[in-house]
């Protein structure tokens, strides 16, 4: 029974490519669970997200905040997220592009935050990266310039 969606499955395939459409690429679970954590972020009128590489590469983006107050009021902020394939179990690589200086950033842009490193959980996501976890008691840096 198995062999046999198998081979439905192959010859949907063949079908679809002798009628010149490109293959379809099946979605790893990384790539589902991040679709989800970006259709989710509800973020403020003052961050925006974009995909640099298109909209299909999900697990290359850049989150550009733009304080309204607070110190850091009128920089402009992009940091870079780099998601591997076996997210969530592996954190997301975050970068700030901008030269800033913050306590959190070192001097090549490495977001150095728990978080982000050891205390790393499949159960945290790009939304706890971007505003903190209240519960666990951490800023995120994206908050910190924001107010």
């Amino acid at each position: 029974m198995i062999n046999l969606f198998k081979v439905k499955a192959k010859q949907k395939e063949i079908a679809e490519n002798a009628n010149g459409k490109a293959p379809v690429k099946k979605q790893t679970a990384g790539e589902l669970r991040l679709h989800k954590d970006i259709s989710e972020l509800n973020l403020p009128k003052t961050c925006t997200i974009s995909f640099p590489n298109g909209k299909d590469d999900l697990m290359n983006f850049e989150v550009t905040i733009r304080p309204d107050e607070g110190y850091y009021c009128g920089g402009t902020f992009v940091f870079t997220f780099q998601v591997s394939s076996i997210y969530p179990h592996e954190a997301p690589k975050v970068k700030c592009k901008t030269k800033v200086y913050h306590p959190n950033i070192d001097l090549e842009g490495n977001v150095c935050l728990n978080i982000l490193r050891e205390d790393w959980k499949p159960v945290l996501n790009i939304n706890t990266i971007i505003y903190g976890n209240p519960t666990m008691k951490i800023h995120s840096i994206m908050m910190q310039l924001l107010y």
